[in-house]
């Protein structure tokens, strides 16, 4: 799903969920405004995108000339912006999501040591790790169950078909045995499972879903 680079800056690019960019930074250097410009070309040549996601998260870096660039770049997108952090994220890339917000570029979400998310959603960092290596996968009950006891949302229930509702119905008797669902049934999608990401993609589809709605 994701494509790696073999950048020190920009260490992922990729588009989710059919039109939201994704950019993984692993430290906010020299090179770092030029391979977001080159990765945001390369994506949207061949698709809608409505938002970006600038995941922050183990980010570090000190270039503050790198930082001003990649704050121009992304402020003149006039997309919606959604920066994740964490408790690792430290020197300039904590800048970079401070400034960002300031200027109303984008809205913070995770958690963060030194500053506040506008989103503050809580995960391990042994079970955020994992997550960002495949967002769609699972992680133990125990790392998920301390993941659900720190923050309100629900990323690792599965979602369930309805033909699958019908068929547990059946079983417990609530339907006739001889009821049969209406059509087939519906070919399951994946689904984020990084709960980090998935705020800030509900966040982008929502403020994408607004603006259509006022055209």
């Amino acid at each position: 799903m994701f494509a790696q680079s073999s950048a020190d800056t920009l260490t992922k690019s990729s588009v989710i969920e059919s039109n939201v960019v994704y950019l993984r930074v692993g430290a906010v250097g020299q090179n770092l405004s030029a391979e977001i410009q080159t990765a945001q070309q390369a994506l949207m040549a061949s698709n809608t995108i409505t938002g970006t996601v600038l995941d922050l998260r183990f980010a570090d870096g000190n270039d503050s000339d790198a930082l001003k660039a990649v704050e121009s770049l992304l402020a003149q997108a006039r997309l919606p912006l959604a920066v994740l952090v964490n408790d690792e994220t430290t020197g300039a890339a904590v800048q970079l999501a401070e400034d960002l917000r300031a200027n109303k570029a984008g809205l913070i979400f995770g958690s963060s040591k030194e500053l506040k998310p506008d989103i503050a959603v809580t995960i391990s960092a042994d079970a955020e790790k994992k997550l960002m290596t495949n967002p769609y996968g699972t992680i133990s009950t125990n790392e998920a169950m301390t993941a659900l006891a720190t923050n309100d949302f629900l990323p690792y229930i599965d979602h369930t078909t309805e033909a699958d509702l019908v068929r547990e119905k059946i079983k417990d008797g609530d339907q006739e045995g001889d009821f049969e669902p209406s059509g087939p049934a519906a070919e399951q999608q994946p689904f984020i499972r990084d709960p980090v990401l998935a705020r800030g993609v509900d966040f982008i589809k929502g403020m994408a879903a607004l603006r259509w709605s006022h055209t």
